[in-house]
């Protein structure tokens, strides 16, 4: 298995871009980084990531998001493949204020059931030996637990990576095909009941830097005259298609939500998803 490239602590700034401006800095960004070595030889040099994502059952995570709290996180099982042998990757990823913290840590596929049910992984079934893989699935567990947080919507789509030759400290990504669909079991499997497009034709553009903000970026918003956005994949997703579709029986608004104020900025993420989609 190859090195995990994952950045643990970075900036990222995120915007939604036609695909002929994606083909366009494609070429651009050739002259500074190289391909992920997963997208070579494959069409628009991607691959596929599903992400299983878990929340309460008032989808108090997505509100987190919706209401715009500075300090938060998503809870996800991320896989690449069908393939019962393959791992799962638990991943908690922070927002703290503009950063972003990850936590991520690999378990192999026969383990996972016992550690959903609270059981911590032992050294033969986690993938690696590091120990901060094995302190990312403990605090996952421990998050889960106490969120009582569970299987909720399957996410999937096609990523272009390109990375710095020489370090981690830089990345650029382009996603495509963004689906979701809700799921409310502990499956693997890239099939997905009734998904729902989430920015259709167009492309989320990610810029990652974990050190100083790299001038050939400012280069590259320049020239493309980007606009920088917000875009997430599981709280948009959410939104555009509707809470009640993932949103178990009886659940509502957590507690600490500003009612008013979370459905002002869901309306205005709505809004903006489909002003991208008219092309404005």
């Amino acid at each position: 298995m190859a090195d995990d490239k994952m950045q643990l602590q970075r900036w990222e700034l995120k915007y939604v871009i036609p695909e002929d401006t994606a083909q366009g800095i494609r070429e651009f960004v050739r002259s500074y980084l190289e391909l992920d070595e997963y997208g070579v030889g494959r069409p628009d040099l991607s691959y596929t990531i599903h992400n299983l994502y878990l929340d309460s059952d008032d989808l108090a995570i997505y509100w987190g998001t919706i209401n715009g709290n500075k300090n938060r996180y998503k809870l996800r099982l991320r896989f690449y493949e069908d393939n019962p042998t393959a791992p799962i990757f638990f991943e908690i990823k922070r927002r703290m204020n503009e950063a972003i913290l990850k936590q991520r840590g690999g378990v192999k596929r026969q383990a996972v059931e016992s550690v959903l049910a609270g059981q911590l992984p032992g050294p033969d079934e986690l993938v690696s030996g590091d120990g901060r893989q094995r302190v990312a699935v403990q605090d996952f567990v421990r998050l889960m637990m106490e969120d009582h947080a569970a299987p909720t919507a399957h996410v999937r789509y096609e990523r272009e990576a390109w990375i710095s030759p020489f370090d981690n400290s830089v990345r650029v990504t382009m996603d495509r095909n963004v689906l979701i669909a809700p799921e409310f079991q502990m499956r693997f499997t890239a099939e997905m009941d009734g998904p729902t497009c989430v920015f259709g034709s167009l492309v989320i553009l990610e810029l990652k830097f974990s050190g100083r903000f790299p001038d050939w970026f400012k280069e590259l918003v320049r020239v493309f005259g980007l606009r920088q956005g917000s875009a997430s994949k599981y709280a948009d997703g959410i939104a555009n298609q509707g809470e009640q579709h993932f949103c178990r029986a009886g659940a509502a608004f957590p507690g600490d939500c500003d009612v008013y104020a979370a459905r002002e900025r869901r309306r205005e993420r709505q809004e903006r998803l489909a002003g991208w989609m008219a092309g404005r």
